[in-house]
């Protein structure tokens, strides 16, 4: 389990309360995941916290649903400001419920579709099972600053998602192993650019 501040767990464990009530009106994750959210859920995203980089540059998250990992991310280090973009209206509307409840300042949610999202140059980009490799680079390459890094974690598919996108993209990329999923991969990719350019 990772370690936090209690503070933090706490802000934690109210969002989880707040995420399974909201549940049984819409679907933020499947309900076979509900029994271990706490320990799955959160935790798989704690672990983005080392890979994190060192300064306080904004951050966003693609596709939050639930807030995985953004939410997350935003109540353990609520220094940086998180961008949670999410285009489904009730699932915003718990995002943006749960920053309130909680009083995370440090959040906006941008209820649009990431095509029609504005953001600041973002120092981290994050997006869990949102698309393949290949759809979230365009999305990696827009948004991010020049020194900002894109954190994807990936399951089985990761090594055949790098290899689809190589031939079009030039990034450096760090593979860590996931704590939580042994078929899993932690990707943290620096200097997206479209290959050629």
């Amino acid at each position: 389990m990772t370690t936090v501040p209690r503070e933090t767990r706490e802000r934690l464990d109210a969002y989880a309360a707040m995420l399974l009530r909201w549940n049984e009106r819409i679907n933020l994750i499947a309900p076979r995941d509900a029994a271990e959210f706490r320990t799955r859920h959160i935790e798989d995203s704690l672990q983005l916290l080392p890979l994190l980089p060192d300064n306080q540059a904004p951050g966003a998250d693609l596709g939050s649903g639930g807030g995985l990992p953004g939410m997350v991310l935003a109540l353990a280090e609520p220094g940086r400001l998180w961008n949670l973009v999410e285009s489904d209206k009730r699932k915003s509307a718990f995002l943006q419920a749960v920053a309130g409840e909680l009083g995370a300042r440090n959040i906006t949610v941008h209820p649009r579709r990431i095509e029609d999202t504005t953001l600041p140059p973002l120092g981290v980009l994050t997006a869990r099972a949102l698309a393949p490799l290949r759809l979230l680079l365009p999305y990696a390459a827009h948004f991010l600053a020049p020194e900002g890094i894109a954190l994807f974690p990936k399951g089985k598919t990761a090594e055949a998602e790098l290899t689809e996108a190589t031939p079009s993209w030039s990034m450096a990329v760090e593979r860590f192993p996931s704590g939580t999923d042994p078929s899993a991969t932690l990707l943290r990719i620096s200097g997206i650019r479209r290959a050629g350019l």
